[in-house]
This record gives C-alpha cells, structure tokens and sequence, in this order.
C-alpha cells in the first residue's frame, strides 16, 4: 500500500500497540551484530546478540495517526563486544513484532558497544 488513510494507518498503528502489550511477560528489544535475517520469521543468531532491553508493561507510551511511541527501556548490559547493526522487538508473549536496521529504522547515538557496558533506548517511534 503506497498511500492509505489517517483512519487505517491509525487502525494499524493501534492494532500494533495492541500486540505489542500482548502476553505475560515484559516486551523486549535485542540488539545483534552481524546480517540482518531476510524476515522476521527467520531465527536470530543468537551468539550474535549484544544487549537485551526490556520495555515496561504496558510498552506503548503514546499512538498518533503517524507512529506509535515505546517508553524507554531500561538500562541493559552488553554481553558481548560488538557493533549494532540490527535490533529485534518482542512482544510480551516472546513473538516478533518487528526487525529494525540500524541507521535507517532506528537511530542509535553510539552503535560501537562494550562488553559490560550500559544501554538504553529512551526513544522509540515506529512507524507502519
């Protein structure tokens, strides 16, 4: 669809937050190194993840007929050195929810992460 709505992309984007805040766990982010799967319904090396964030319940901060917006995650720490080239959202049941690349789907101030180091995204806005 090149040109929908304001109704059906607010239609999209609420039905977005909606799953996102589905399941009993917290929804999280996991930011990895190395190629990108070619979709989300192919697994992520795992010995390539760098850092696991974790979003409040519920994860949607804000929904507006353009993006919706996640609260910040907290402050995770970096497993292993690496620089982040993709990330992967989970929803609270541990389902896909998106694959994002980094420098053009999200943007991260410093993509060169340290073993041990601290991480956090204070802002997301995900746009369909």
């Amino acid at each position: 669809m090149s040109k929908t709505s304001v109704n059906a992309r607010l239609a999209m984007i609420q039905a977005f937050a909606s799953f996102m805040d589905n399941g009993s766990q917290s929804a999280t982010v996991i930011f990895y190194e190395g190629v990108q799967p070619v979709d989300t319904s192919v697994a992520a090396d795992s010995n390539n993840a760098l850092v696991t964030l974790t979003l409040p319940e519920p994860c949607v901060k804000e929904v507006t007929p353009t993006y919706v917006e996640l609260h910040p995650t907290n402050t995770g720490s970096v497993i292993k050195s690496g620089t982040a080239a993709w990330a992967r959202i989970f929803n609270g049941a541990g389902e896909v929810a998106a694959d994002l690349t980094v420098g053009t789907d999200i943007t991260l101030a410093n993509t060169n992460l340290a073993l041990g180091g601290s991480f956090q995204v204070n802002s997301f806005k995900i746009r369909p």
